[in-house]
């Protein structure tokens, strides 16, 4: 489940999830997932256009006249495609045939969705009896208006999203970020307007979230302009299909493409980039981009593309411009391959504004510890960079994975916040370190750590509370405490070898 604080509405997101796992029978989660996110999205923008259907209907205007769904950003839904086509064919054998025809019917007369939605719902492994309780359980619930939330859905997806994740393990690295490290990043960086790009979008997550903390600061979503890019044609789908149902306006290129290789924007200078690349990325260059200009600071090794990363985002930050991006902790140390000489000469450029080590077991997919970088090309601290470990941050869940709050039960900040209000004094010039936590660091200060930027270096270790008990008599308590371990442990040595003596075998 996402870290937010509407956890209180979570319930109908659950309950989508549990009737649509019935459909699933088995099929393979990385398949599944597109019947589920593809019927969330059929029922979603049949809503919507019914909801301005009504709306035109009151004011006695054309009800088929595509250009005034158009114009209110609502796609255009042709009769059969409707859901009350839909929701009639629920009994009937071809309710799949009747889904791949709506589909169709929804691209041919919507350019933006071309190629994009799933169209195999007719296939014979998918059981057409459960396929329709699941449209029934779509149908029988006003997802438009539930209760006091208008974006339903797309929560709804989100939690499907993350679901999935959940089942597909490593794979999913390719598609979900988990919602607290992008909403860590989305905090810190404040994107109100400008430009946001991510070179490596997958389905969407830093968009939403961007989008969502525009309008939970009363801001216009259509102050933000959104570009990304993704290598699997797949995922590239399902962002878009994301990023309609949460009414966001993107350009996501023609097509899927490899970022290094084939840049879909290649002038864009962006005022925000936030990323969370896949970590430790070997085989990414093959020499054919040696000499390519992305590579201000130095060729990054072939055999690990974190640098590459990094640089390509540079290059595409506009002057007063700002990145987020999640990366593996050998970044913040490797000397290899020449990544501490890359390292040193963007610490020296003084584009370094944050580094923030996060706790273990955020992600579905992998265990390796990883770090948010923020970098700005214009740091209200010219010359330090703030350094956080949040080691110790975040709650378990399950027995697998930790997530870090936005806000506590109590309504008191959580680790997120915590972190963003951390940055926030920072650029103000009103932070007090906090010994284990945070310190702001000069440029000459990483110098004589070699450039190495692992936040427990600059930090420091926690202090520890006097708990009031004089020295003399707790080394006393300690000491006695200690005499008793080793007795005990005296004792269990010879009944050890007592035993084993009994079966023939001395020691």
């Amino acid at each position: 489940m996402p870290a937010n604080n509407n956890t209180a509405a979570i319930g109908f997101e659950q309950q989508i999830w549990q009737a649509a796992d019935i459909l699933r029978g088995n099929m393979d989660a990385g398949e599944y997932k597109h019947v589920v996110l593809g019927l969330i999205f059929l029922k979603y923008i049949s809503d919507k256009f019914d909801e301005r259907y009504q709306e035109l209907l009151a004011d006695d205007d054309d009800v088929e006249d595509m250009d005034a769904y158009a114009e209110v950003n609502v796609f255009f839904v042709p009769p059969t495609a409707r859901w009350s086509a839909i929701a009639e064919a629920t009994r009937k054998e071809e309710i799949g045939t009747v889904i791949d025809d709506a589909m169709r019917a929804i691209e041919k007369e919507n350019k933006r969705l071309k190629g994009i939605l799933p169209m195999n719902y007719a296939r014979p492994e998918l059981d057409k009896r459960r396929l329709g309780n699941v449209v029934d359980l779509f149908t029988n619930i006003k997802m438009i208006d539930h209760g006091a939330e208008k974006d339903i859905l797309g929560r709804t997806y989100e939690y499907c999203l993350a679901k999935f994740a959940e089942q597909e393990g490593k794979r999913a690295g390719e598609f979900y970020t988990p919602s607290c490290v992008v909403r860590t990043l989305v905090e810190v960086l404040k994107p109100f307007s400008g430009r946001v790009y991510d070179p490596c979008c997958g389905s969407g997550g830093m968009f939403v979230q961007s989008g969502d903390f525009v309008k939970s600061h009363a801001g216009n979503i259509g102050n933000l302009s959104i570009y990304g890019q993704d290598a699997n044609p797949t995922t590239r789908k399902m962002a878009i299909m994301n990023l309609a149902i949460r009414g966001i306006e993107a350009d996501l290129g023609g097509y899927n493409a490899d970022t290094f290789h084939n840049p879909l924007h290649p002038t864009l200078k962006a005022d925000y980039i936030m990323a969370n690349p896949p970590f430790n990325l070997s085989d990414w260059n093959g020499g054919a981009l040696d000499n390519d200009k992305r590579w201000k600071y130095g060729l990054p090794p072939s055999g690990n593309a974190n640098f590459a990363w990094l640089q390509h985002m540079i290059h595409h930050l506009a002057p007063g411009g700002k990145i987020g991006v999640v990366l593996a902790n050998g970044s913040l140390s490797s000397q290899s391959g020449g990544e501490g000489e890359i390292r040193r000469k963007i610490v020296k450029d003084d584009l370094v504004e944050g580094i923030v080590a996060m706790p273990t077991q955020l992600f579905y997919t992998t265990q390796i510890p990883v770090s948010l970088w923020f970098i700005s090309r214009n740091k209200k601290q010219a010359g330090k960079t703030l350094f956080v470990d949040a080691r110790k941050m975040g709650t378990m869940v399950n027995r697998r994975l930790r997530e870090m709050t936005y806000r506590n039960e109590d309504g008191s900040d959580g680790d997120i916040l915590k972190i963003a209000a951390v940055f926030e004094a920072f650029n103000n010039g009103t932070l007090e370190d906090v010994k284990g936590f945070c310190a702001a660091v000069s440029m000459e200060e990483i110098a004589k750590h070699d450039y190495i930027l692992t936040p427990g270096r600059y930090v420091g270790i926690e202090e520890q509370g006097d708990d009031g008990e004089p020295f003399e008599e707790k080394m006393a308590r300690l000491t006695g405490e200690l005499s008793e371990m080793f007795k005990k442990s005296r004792e269990l040595e010879g009944e050890i070898r007592e035993r084993l003596g009994a079966i023939g075998f001395e020691i």
